[in-house]
Protein backbone atom coordinates (compact mmCIF):
# COMPACT_ATOMS: atom_id res chain seq x y z
CA UNK A 1 0.00 0.00 0.00
CA UNK A 2 2.96 1.93 0.92
CA UNK A 3 4.31 1.74 -2.66
CA UNK A 4 1.01 2.66 -4.46
CA UNK A 5 0.19 5.62 -2.77
CA UNK A 6 3.82 7.05 -3.00
CA UNK A 7 3.50 6.14 -7.02
CA UNK A 8 0.32 7.80 -7.06
CA UNK A 9 1.56 11.21 -5.91
CA UNK A 10 4.46 10.59 -8.55
CA UNK A 11 1.87 10.21 -11.11
CA UNK A 12 0.21 13.42 -10.22
CA UNK A 13 3.20 15.54 -10.21
CA UNK A 14 4.23 14.07 -13.73
CA UNK A 15 0.74 15.74 -14.48
CA UNK A 16 1.62 19.15 -15.29
CA UNK A 17 -1.15 21.49 -14.28
CA UNK A 18 0.33 24.78 -13.80
CA UNK A 19 -2.70 27.64 -12.77
CA UNK A 20 -3.31 29.53 -15.92
CA UNK A 21 -4.67 32.41 -13.94
CA UNK A 22 -1.19 32.58 -12.47
CA UNK A 23 0.69 31.66 -15.70
CA UNK A 24 -1.52 32.55 -19.27
CA UNK A 25 -1.02 29.79 -21.41
CA UNK A 26 -0.48 27.32 -18.69
CA UNK A 27 -2.15 23.70 -18.86
CA UNK A 28 -4.15 24.44 -16.05
CA UNK A 29 -6.34 21.26 -14.12
CA UNK A 30 -8.41 19.58 -17.25
CA UNK A 31 -5.60 16.14 -16.95
CA UNK A 32 -5.48 16.18 -13.30
CA UNK A 33 -8.76 15.99 -12.87
CA UNK A 34 -9.45 13.69 -15.98
CA UNK A 35 -7.07 11.11 -13.98
CA UNK A 36 -8.15 11.63 -10.52
CA UNK A 37 -12.15 11.31 -12.06
CA UNK A 38 -11.15 7.60 -13.52
CA UNK A 39 -9.02 6.62 -10.41
CA UNK A 40 -11.97 7.14 -8.30
CA UNK A 41 -14.44 5.83 -10.03
CA UNK A 42 -11.91 2.63 -10.93
CA UNK A 43 -12.13 2.18 -6.86
CA UNK A 44 -15.46 1.93 -6.71
CA UNK A 45 -16.90 5.72 -5.94
CA UNK A 46 -19.26 7.84 -7.48
CA UNK A 47 -18.03 10.38 -9.81
CA UNK A 48 -19.72 13.96 -10.65
CA UNK A 49 -16.99 16.50 -12.47
CA UNK A 50 -18.43 19.75 -11.59
CA UNK A 51 -17.25 22.57 -14.29
CA UNK A 52 -15.97 25.37 -12.74
CA UNK A 53 -14.93 27.92 -15.88
CA UNK A 54 -14.62 26.27 -19.42
CA UNK A 55 -12.22 23.93 -19.15
CA UNK A 56 -11.55 23.83 -15.72
CA UNK A 57 -13.75 21.48 -13.57
CA UNK A 58 -13.90 20.04 -9.81
CA UNK A 59 -13.85 16.03 -9.34
CA UNK A 60 -16.38 15.32 -6.22
CA UNK A 61 -15.64 11.15 -5.47
CA UNK A 62 -18.44 9.77 -2.98
CA UNK A 63 -18.08 6.63 -1.01
CA UNK A 64 -20.99 5.60 1.05
CA UNK A 65 -20.52 3.63 3.99
CA UNK A 66 -22.36 0.48 5.03
CA UNK A 67 -25.12 2.58 8.14
CA UNK A 68 -26.24 5.96 7.89
CA UNK A 69 -24.26 8.53 9.69
CA UNK A 70 -21.35 11.45 9.28
CA UNK A 71 -20.34 13.00 6.24
CA UNK A 72 -16.70 13.93 5.70
CA UNK A 73 -15.36 15.84 3.16
CA UNK A 74 -11.65 15.53 2.58
CA UNK A 75 -10.91 18.46 0.24
CA UNK A 76 -7.59 19.25 -1.51
CA UNK A 77 -6.43 21.92 -4.99
CA UNK A 78 -5.52 20.69 -8.04
CA UNK A 79 -3.29 23.84 -9.35
CA UNK A 80 0.21 24.41 -8.73
CA UNK A 81 1.97 27.79 -9.35
CA UNK A 82 4.69 28.48 -12.44
CA UNK A 83 7.62 26.66 -12.75
CA UNK A 84 10.10 28.93 -13.75
CA UNK A 85 13.59 28.46 -12.85
CA UNK A 86 12.84 24.69 -12.18
CA UNK A 87 14.86 21.42 -13.25
CA UNK A 88 12.27 18.89 -14.43
CA UNK A 89 9.61 20.20 -12.42
CA UNK A 90 7.10 17.29 -13.65
CA UNK A 91 9.72 14.41 -13.68
CA UNK A 92 9.39 13.29 -9.86
CA UNK A 93 12.22 12.24 -7.96
CA UNK A 94 12.19 10.27 -4.76
CA UNK A 95 15.50 10.59 -2.64
CA UNK A 96 16.28 9.94 1.01
CA UNK A 97 12.51 10.09 2.02
CA UNK A 98 11.54 13.34 0.07
CA UNK A 99 9.56 12.98 -3.34
CA UNK A 100 10.57 16.15 -5.56
CA UNK A 101 8.58 18.02 -8.37
CA UNK A 102 6.03 21.04 -8.70
CA UNK A 103 3.21 20.33 -6.35
CA UNK A 104 4.43 17.54 -4.19
CA UNK A 105 4.13 19.49 -1.21
CA UNK A 106 1.58 21.89 -2.13
CA UNK A 107 -0.45 20.54 -2.89
CA UNK A 108 -0.19 16.70 -4.34
CA UNK A 109 1.23 15.32 -1.28
CA UNK A 110 -2.28 16.14 0.75
CA UNK A 111 -4.06 15.28 -2.19
CA UNK A 112 -2.57 11.52 -2.91
CA UNK A 113 -3.31 11.20 0.80
CA UNK A 114 -6.85 11.92 0.80
CA UNK A 115 -7.33 9.88 -2.48
CA UNK A 116 -5.19 7.26 -1.04
CA UNK A 117 -7.45 6.91 1.97
CA UNK A 118 -10.76 7.19 0.23
CA UNK A 119 -9.67 4.16 -1.74
CA UNK A 120 -8.79 1.67 1.30
CA UNK A 121 -11.94 2.88 2.58
CA UNK A 122 -13.84 1.69 -0.41
CA UNK A 123 -11.84 -1.55 -0.83
CA UNK A 124 -12.35 -2.39 2.66
CA UNK A 125 -15.95 -1.02 3.63
CA UNK A 126 -16.89 2.38 5.67
CA UNK A 127 -18.76 1.39 8.48
CA UNK A 128 -21.18 4.41 8.20
CA UNK A 129 -21.98 8.06 7.05
CA UNK A 130 -20.33 9.03 3.43
CA UNK A 131 -16.79 10.20 2.55
CA UNK A 132 -16.51 13.18 -0.13
CA UNK A 133 -13.28 13.62 -1.71
CA UNK A 134 -13.36 16.70 -3.39
CA UNK A 135 -10.26 17.84 -6.17
CA UNK A 136 -10.55 21.73 -6.84
CA UNK A 137 -9.66 24.34 -9.16
CA UNK A 138 -7.65 27.79 -8.92
CA UNK A 139 -7.17 27.79 -4.89
CA UNK A 140 -3.23 29.54 -5.84
CA UNK A 141 -5.11 32.14 -7.42
CA UNK A 142 -8.71 33.35 -6.46
CA UNK A 143 -10.50 29.50 -5.00
CA UNK A 144 -13.03 29.36 -7.57
CA UNK A 145 -13.08 25.89 -7.92
CA UNK A 146 -13.69 25.97 -4.00
CA UNK A 147 -16.56 29.09 -3.89
CA UNK A 148 -18.25 26.53 -7.08
CA UNK A 149 -18.00 23.90 -4.95
CA UNK A 150 -19.91 24.77 -1.86
CA UNK A 151 -22.81 26.00 -4.07
CA UNK A 152 -23.92 22.40 -4.40
CA UNK A 153 -22.24 20.40 -1.94
CA UNK A 154 -21.71 20.02 2.05
CA UNK A 155 -20.90 18.03 4.43
CA UNK A 156 -20.84 17.65 8.22
CA UNK A 157 -17.35 18.36 8.72
CA UNK A 158 -13.52 18.66 6.53
CA UNK A 159 -10.57 18.33 6.32
CA UNK A 160 -8.21 20.58 3.69
CA UNK A 161 -5.15 18.93 2.93
CA UNK A 162 -2.64 21.75 3.10
CA UNK A 163 0.99 20.75 4.06
CA UNK A 164 1.24 21.75 7.80
CA UNK A 165 3.75 19.29 8.41
CA UNK A 166 1.09 16.96 10.34
CA UNK A 167 0.18 19.95 12.84
CA UNK A 168 -3.64 20.18 13.39
CA UNK A 169 -4.60 23.72 11.90
CA UNK A 170 -7.86 24.97 13.64
CA UNK A 171 -7.24 28.50 12.39
CA UNK A 172 -5.68 30.50 9.30
CA UNK A 173 -5.12 34.52 8.29
CA UNK A 174 -7.17 36.15 5.56
CA UNK A 175 -5.69 38.55 3.61
CA UNK A 176 -6.94 42.08 1.40
CA UNK A 177 -5.55 43.60 -1.64
CA UNK A 178 -5.54 46.73 -2.37
CA UNK A 179 -4.10 48.86 -5.29
CA UNK A 180 -3.19 52.70 -4.98
CA UNK A 181 -1.95 55.04 -7.81
CA UNK A 182 -0.56 58.58 -6.65
CA UNK A 183 -0.91 61.17 -9.58
CA UNK A 184 2.26 63.89 -10.97
CA UNK A 185 2.66 66.00 -14.00
CA UNK A 186 4.45 64.48 -16.50
CA UNK A 187 7.47 66.87 -18.24
CA UNK A 188 10.78 67.41 -19.16
CA UNK A 189 13.33 65.98 -16.43
CA UNK A 190 15.43 69.83 -16.79
CA UNK A 191 11.93 71.54 -16.11
CA UNK A 192 11.05 71.05 -12.20
CA UNK A 193 9.17 73.72 -11.89
CA UNK A 194 6.68 71.58 -14.70
CA UNK A 195 6.86 68.03 -13.28
CA UNK A 196 5.27 66.74 -10.19
CA UNK A 197 7.19 63.60 -9.20
CA UNK A 198 4.24 60.60 -8.83
CA UNK A 199 6.84 57.97 -7.81
CA UNK A 200 8.33 60.35 -5.29
CA UNK A 201 4.46 60.35 -4.05
CA UNK A 202 4.17 57.16 -3.28
CA UNK A 203 7.71 57.02 -1.51
CA UNK A 204 5.27 58.73 1.00
CA UNK A 205 2.92 56.26 1.14
CA UNK A 206 5.09 53.63 1.33
CA UNK A 207 7.07 55.42 4.69
CA UNK A 208 3.31 55.94 6.05
CA UNK A 209 2.78 52.14 5.05
CA UNK A 210 5.74 51.05 6.54
CA UNK A 211 5.01 52.58 9.91
CA UNK A 212 1.77 51.36 9.83
CA UNK A 213 3.27 47.93 9.52
CA UNK A 214 5.09 48.06 12.73
CA UNK A 215 2.06 49.36 14.59
CA UNK A 216 -0.07 46.37 13.44
CA UNK A 217 2.66 43.40 13.97
CA UNK A 218 3.16 45.63 17.72
CA UNK A 219 -0.52 44.72 18.65
CA UNK A 220 -2.10 41.99 20.77
CA UNK A 221 -1.28 38.96 18.77
CA UNK A 222 -3.86 36.54 18.68
CA UNK A 223 -3.70 33.06 20.01
CA UNK A 224 -3.40 31.22 16.80
CA UNK A 225 -2.78 33.33 14.19
CA UNK A 226 -0.20 36.05 15.38
CA UNK A 227 -0.77 39.13 14.40
CA UNK A 228 -1.77 41.30 11.13
CA UNK A 229 0.72 42.32 8.29
CA UNK A 230 1.24 44.36 5.31
CA UNK A 231 3.90 44.61 2.27
CA UNK A 232 4.41 46.43 -0.81
CA UNK A 233 3.64 43.45 -3.65
CA UNK A 234 4.34 45.32 -6.96
CA UNK A 235 5.23 48.58 -7.43
CA UNK A 236 5.60 50.46 -11.72
CA UNK A 237 5.37 54.14 -13.11
CA UNK A 238 7.08 56.14 -14.96
CA UNK A 239 8.07 56.54 -18.94
CA UNK A 240 11.61 56.72 -19.39
CA UNK A 241 14.41 58.40 -17.51
CA UNK A 242 14.27 61.89 -18.56
CA UNK A 243 10.49 62.48 -17.70
CA UNK A 244 8.91 63.44 -14.49
CA UNK A 245 6.63 60.44 -14.06
CA UNK A 246 2.85 61.59 -14.34
CA UNK A 247 1.45 57.82 -12.73
CA UNK A 248 2.40 55.22 -10.24
CA UNK A 249 1.51 52.53 -8.76
CA UNK A 250 1.19 50.24 -5.95
CA UNK A 251 -0.43 46.76 -5.46
CA UNK A 252 -1.07 46.36 -1.45
CA UNK A 253 -1.48 42.69 0.10
CA UNK A 254 -2.58 43.11 4.27
CA UNK A 255 -2.66 39.57 5.91
CA UNK A 256 -5.59 39.79 8.84
CA UNK A 257 -6.74 38.08 11.92
CA UNK A 258 -10.44 37.64 13.42
CA UNK A 259 -11.22 40.61 15.32
CA UNK A 260 -10.34 43.13 12.60
CA UNK A 261 -12.68 44.70 10.29
CA UNK A 262 -14.01 43.28 6.69
CA UNK A 263 -12.36 45.94 4.40
CA UNK A 264 -9.70 47.29 6.93
CA UNK A 265 -6.77 47.64 4.53
CA UNK A 266 -9.17 50.16 2.35
CA UNK A 267 -9.92 51.74 5.43
CA UNK A 268 -6.13 52.31 6.48
CA UNK A 269 -4.85 53.49 2.70
CA UNK A 270 -7.47 56.08 2.62
CA UNK A 271 -6.60 57.22 6.22
CA UNK A 272 -2.98 57.50 4.87
CA UNK A 273 -4.15 59.80 1.67
CA UNK A 274 -6.45 61.72 3.62
CA UNK A 275 -3.20 62.71 5.80
CA UNK A 276 -1.02 63.12 2.84
CA UNK A 277 -3.57 65.72 0.95
CA UNK A 278 -3.98 67.57 4.26
CA UNK A 279 -0.05 68.02 4.48
CA UNK A 280 0.01 68.42 0.70
CA UNK A 281 -2.62 70.00 -1.09
CA UNK A 282 -0.68 69.37 -4.38
CA UNK A 283 -1.10 65.45 -3.17
CA UNK A 284 -2.87 63.68 -5.66
CA UNK A 285 -3.73 59.52 -4.64
CA UNK A 286 -6.95 57.13 -4.65
CA UNK A 287 -6.84 54.12 -4.05
CA UNK A 288 -9.20 51.07 -4.50
CA UNK A 289 -10.04 47.66 -2.94
CA UNK A 290 -8.86 44.46 -5.02
CA UNK A 291 -9.82 41.02 -3.36
CA UNK A 292 -10.38 39.82 -0.16
CA UNK A 293 -10.74 36.60 1.80
CA UNK A 294 -11.98 36.17 5.52
CA UNK A 295 -9.71 34.64 8.10
CA UNK A 296 -11.19 31.58 10.01
CA UNK A 297 -11.17 29.45 13.32
CA UNK A 298 -12.89 25.81 14.01
CA UNK A 299 -15.32 26.13 15.79
CA UNK A 300 -14.07 25.53 19.27
CA UNK A 301 -16.71 22.78 20.44
CA UNK A 302 -16.15 20.90 17.30
CA UNK A 303 -14.96 17.11 17.64
CA UNK A 304 -12.65 17.07 14.01
CA UNK A 305 -9.48 18.72 16.14
CA UNK A 306 -9.54 16.06 18.70
CA UNK A 307 -10.23 13.21 16.72
CA UNK A 308 -7.35 13.96 14.05
CA UNK A 309 -5.49 14.05 17.50
CA UNK A 310 -6.31 10.48 18.33
CA UNK A 311 -5.41 9.58 14.75
CA UNK A 312 -2.13 10.88 14.83
CA UNK A 313 -1.17 9.88 17.64
CA UNK A 314 -1.99 5.80 16.58
CA UNK A 315 1.01 6.84 13.48
CA UNK A 316 3.28 7.38 16.44
CA UNK A 317 3.45 10.66 16.06
CA UNK A 318 2.80 14.00 18.49
CA UNK A 319 -0.10 15.79 18.20
CA UNK A 320 0.24 19.13 17.87
CA UNK A 321 -2.61 22.01 17.26
CA UNK A 322 -2.17 25.23 16.43
CA UNK A 323 -2.46 28.03 13.21
CA UNK A 324 -1.28 28.59 9.78
CA UNK A 325 -0.08 32.02 8.63
CA UNK A 326 -1.07 31.07 4.78
CA UNK A 327 -4.76 31.28 3.58
CA UNK A 328 -6.66 28.02 2.65
CA UNK A 329 -9.88 27.14 0.83
CA UNK A 330 -10.85 26.22 4.41
CA UNK A 331 -12.15 29.66 5.15
CA UNK A 332 -14.16 28.99 2.15
CA UNK A 333 -15.92 25.47 3.19
CA UNK A 334 -16.30 27.03 6.79
CA UNK A 335 -17.57 30.02 6.00
CA UNK A 336 -20.27 27.85 3.70
CA UNK A 337 -21.19 25.70 7.12
CA UNK A 338 -18.97 23.28 6.82
CA UNK A 339 -16.72 22.99 9.98
CA UNK A 340 -13.07 22.76 8.59
CA UNK A 341 -9.32 21.28 9.53
CA UNK A 342 -6.17 22.13 7.62
CA UNK A 343 -4.20 18.93 8.11
CA UNK A 344 -1.29 17.53 6.09
CA UNK A 345 2.03 16.30 5.18
CA UNK A 346 5.27 18.18 5.88
CA UNK A 347 7.77 19.36 3.18
CA UNK A 348 9.48 22.23 2.43
CA UNK A 349 9.85 24.62 -0.85
CA UNK A 350 6.65 25.60 -0.77
CA UNK A 351 6.36 28.22 -4.02
CA UNK A 352 10.32 27.64 -4.69
CA UNK A 353 12.06 25.89 -7.26
CA UNK A 354 13.03 22.96 -5.25
CA UNK A 355 9.59 21.90 -3.53
CA UNK A 356 9.57 18.47 -1.88
CA UNK A 357 7.47 16.61 0.39
CA UNK A 358 8.09 14.05 3.14
CA UNK A 359 6.91 10.25 1.79
CA UNK A 360 6.56 9.20 5.34
CA UNK A 361 4.55 12.07 6.39
CA UNK A 362 2.34 11.61 3.35
CA UNK A 363 1.57 7.59 4.25
CA UNK A 364 1.03 8.59 8.21
CA UNK A 365 -1.31 11.45 6.47
CA UNK A 366 -3.39 9.05 4.59
CA UNK A 367 -3.86 6.52 7.45
CA UNK A 368 -5.00 8.98 9.90
CA UNK A 369 -7.28 9.74 7.76
CA UNK A 370 -8.52 6.38 7.47
CA UNK A 371 -8.83 6.12 10.84
CA UNK A 372 -10.61 9.87 10.86
CA UNK A 373 -13.46 8.63 8.40
CA UNK A 374 -14.28 5.25 10.40
CA UNK A 375 -14.58 7.49 13.96
CA UNK A 376 -16.43 10.78 13.05
CA UNK A 377 -18.35 9.02 9.91
CA UNK A 378 -20.16 6.57 12.10
CA UNK A 379 -20.99 9.02 14.70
Amino acid sequence: MADTTIQLLRDLIAIDSVNPSLVPGASGESEIARAIARLLQAGGLDVEVQEVTPGRMNVIGVLQGKQKGRSLMLCGHMDTVGVIGMDAPFDPVVKDGRVYGRGSQDMKGGLTSMIAAALHLSRNGLKAGSVIVAAVVDEEYASIGADTLVTKWKADAAVVGEPTDMKIAVGHKGFEWVEITTEGVAAHGSRPRDGRDAIARMGRVLSRLEKLDREIQGRHAHPIMGTGSLHASMISGGRELSTYPDSCTLQMERRTITGEAERCAFGEVEKILQDLRKEDPEFRASAKFLFHRPPYETPVEHPLPSLIETAVTHQGRKPERGGMTFWTDAAVLGHAGIPSVVFGPGGAGLHSISEYVLADDVLACRDALIELAQDFCVQ
